[in-house]
């Protein structure tokens, strides 16, 4: 058998100022919020969880006492921006604790974990709501159409305000620009409401609200599913999207003297940062420092792979049976 050797190039270079995104960016809140960016340091996130947890708090108690279930429904949909930004923003202070004892990765996978919580929660929330919406259009209760109306339209200003926080650097930041389509998308979600009450003002149908309800859950749900797959797989440790396996194996093989790779496993530590391991049969020669040392930095380039363990096996060969 031939001897290996268990050589290991771990590329513990953190470069936090450069994430490695894989179609995905959760660390900037939940996936359905497009790029919105969670970073605590930024101020305009705490104007924004503080913003959308006043629409919460409006909606939720308005929709109560008007016995509207579309606005409780605009409520939860506003409560999933407040979930995704404190989650998400904690994660990130998290995934920037040192690693120490047996948590030998650090806690970067804490983002990973908020995007689960926060899609299962969503999933959980558009659940009761449609029972209710359900019950409510089996056993209809009078809707109060122009408090719904008044309470609605503070939840299109407030969204309204926060993404006027952001139309500024909307041009040339991705972060920014997803904050203000999100937080307009918002603002419009709100607007249907207003109008599906006007509706019933109109025509004192009571069903349009439990109707106006099944929209806006499917609204979150849609919005939701991407990132409880893509959150389930990060959690499994399945490559992130954007890993292309097939080129990275390519890729190894490719390196000079490689004749087999095997053993490649890709995943996530967080959701900005993948690590790889792989083993490599080739040849033993003199520059095999300088050889995995340059295959890393091009891993790390060509695909965002942060942490690559490339462990070298000799190949054996005819001439040498013993190598």
């Amino acid at each position: 058998m031939a001897a290996h050797r268990h050589d290991h190039d771990h590329d513990h270079h953190h470069d936090h100022g450069h994430d490695h995104h894989h179609g995905h960016d959760h660390g900037h809140g939940h996936g359905h919020h497009g790029h919105v960016h969670a970073s605590p340091e930024d101020p305009r996130y705490g104007l924004a969880v503080g913003l959308n947890l006043l629409i919460v708090a409006v909606e939720a108690v308005g929709g109560f006492f008007a016995h509207s279930t579309a606005l409780v429904a605009d409520a939860g949909h506003n409560l999933s921006d407040v979930m995704g930004l404190v989650l998400a923003g904690g994660a990130l202070w998290l995934s920037r604790r040192p690693a120490r004892g047996r948590r030998t990765y650090g806690f970067g996978k804490a983002t990973v974990l908020a995007a689960l919580i926060n899609a299962l929660v969503l999933m959980l929330v558009s659940g009761g709501l449609i029972v209710e919406a359900v019950r409510r259009l089996t056993h209809p209760e009078p809707v109060h159409a122009s408090l719904v109306m008044i309470v609605a339209g503070v939840g299109v200003v407030a969204n309204t305000l926060t993404a006027l926080m952001f139309v500024g650097s909307s041009g040339h930041d991705v972060n920014a620009r997803g904050a203000f389509l999100h937080m307009a998308g918002d603002a419009a979600v709100s607007l249907g409401v207003i109008l599906s009450a006007a509706l019933i003002a109109v025509t004192g149908q009571t069903w349009i609200d439990p109707a106006a309800t099944v929209l806006v859950v499917a609204v979150i749900v849609a919005g939701t599913w991407g990132l409880l797959r893509e959150s389930v797989d990060l959690a499994l440790d399945a490559a992130p999207i954007g890993a292309d396996l097939g080129r990275i194996r390519a890729f190894l093989l490719d390196g000079q003297g490689v004749t087999d790779v095997h053993d490649l496993h890709v995943w996530a530590m967080s959701t900005t940062e993948t690590a790889l391991t792989a083993h490599l049969v080739r040849p033993a020669d003199d520059g095999e420092d300088q050889f995995r040392a340059s295959l890393s930095a091009a891993l790390r380039s060509r695909f965002g792979v942060g942490h690559a363990t490339l462990q070298i096996e000799r190949a054996r060969t005819d001439h040498c049976p013993e190598c």
